[in-house]
């Protein structure tokens, strides 16, 4: 090992230079190992594995699909509801009058 007070302060800045680099290139070189470590037990059991490195956020699938109306309101046909989410004010006055959902489907 070179003893460090010898050296000069390029050298030494050359050296830590040198072994920050080294150690990225241990610590991705690692990371890859246990990702693959980790896929491997996934799929040994089934599974699959999704894994996000560098902290990176996960890249959006884009909007869902847009659902079809299932419920129209009797009094306003423009008020609709697909039956999923919050209950629309309209439908819940009309249910609690007495009157059955399965009357306002569509």
């Amino acid at each position: 090992m070179t003893d460090l007070n010898n050296l000069s302060v390029t050298e030494l800045q050359a050296m830590i230079e040198n072994a920050e680099s080294a150690l990225k290139t241990k610590q991705a070189d690692h990371r890859k190992e246990v990702y693959a470590q980790i896929k491997a037990l996934a799929a040994s059991v089934g599974a699959t594995v999704e894994i996000f490195a560098d902290n990176k956020k996960p890249v959006r699938k884009g909007t869902g699909v847009k659902v079809p109306p299932k419920y129209v309101n009797p009094e306003d046909q423009s008020a609709t509801w697909t039956g999923r989410g919050v209950m629309p004010k309209w439908m819940r006055a009309l249910i609690d009058s007495g009157r059955d959902k399965s009357e306002f489907l569509i």
